[in-house]
């Protein structure tokens, strides 16, 4: 029996395609491509993965990526909008670059900064750069980020998307190993459908979806 999907808990998926270190699924609902969790790195090694990474404020380079995510944010909401960056790893370049421009930024990170307090608080805004993608259980994390989302708010995922296979088989965001969950504009389309949610594909990897007023 195959795993769920861990975006829509469809159990209707299909192999998508194989290389020499993991295999992957495609749902036949939402269309997530996901690794099977017999693939999932320990929690240790996964942390050990981005401890390698050196993203500085200092990075001009690093600012003008993470500024296809804040601009987004900075068109759309007031100048008193109050937000969080999920995923924000070890140095939480987004929200420094936010606060900059004078919102008020929390941060939440599983291993970096995992107080969950920050889910306490309605939120005009939430950033995920380079988040959903690592998932495990993007049903829940999702659902609880949009749960944390005022009306009217925005969410501002960035992630690369899948194409199509002869795509993904010379794709190399495939091959970091905490990657095991890949969006399509199909699955947000799902997404968008499911939250009833406006969604805007304003880059090559950055969606918005807009709540609705209630």
């Amino acid at each position: 029996m195959p795993q769920p999907c861990p975006l829509c808990l469809s159990a209707d998926n299909k192999p998508y395609f194989c290389d020499s270190k993991r295999s992957y699924r495609q749902c036949s609902r939402c269309q997530l491509v996901f690794v099977p969790a017999e693939f999932y790195l320990t929690a240790a090694k996964e942390k050990a993965e981005y401890d390698l990474h050196e993203n500085s404020a200092d990075d001009l380079g690093y600012r003008r990526f993470l500024s296809r995510a804040a601009k987004p944010v900075l068109n759309r909401v007031g100048a008193n909008a109050i937000g969080l960056d999920f995923g924000s790893g070890p140095e939480p370049v987004l929200q420094s670059m936010l606060q900059e421009a004078g919102l008020k930024v929390s941060v939440y990170d599983i291993f970096y900064a995992p107080d969950e307090s920050v889910f306490n608080t309605n939120y005009d805004f939430i950033t995920a750069t380079e988040v959903v993608e690592h998932l495990h259980e993007p049903a829940k994390v999702l659902e609880r980020l949009w749960q944390c989302l005022a009306a009217n708010g925005v969410l501002v995922i960035m992630t690369k998307r899948v194409i199509d296979v002869d795509a993904f088989s010379r794709w190399h965001y495939k091959n970091d190993p905490t990657h095991v969950c890949f969006f399509s504009a199909a699955t947000f389309s799902w997404l968008a459908a499911k939250w009833q949610a406006e969604l805007e594909y304003v880059d090559k990897d950055v969606v918005v979806f807009q709540k609705n007023l209630d």
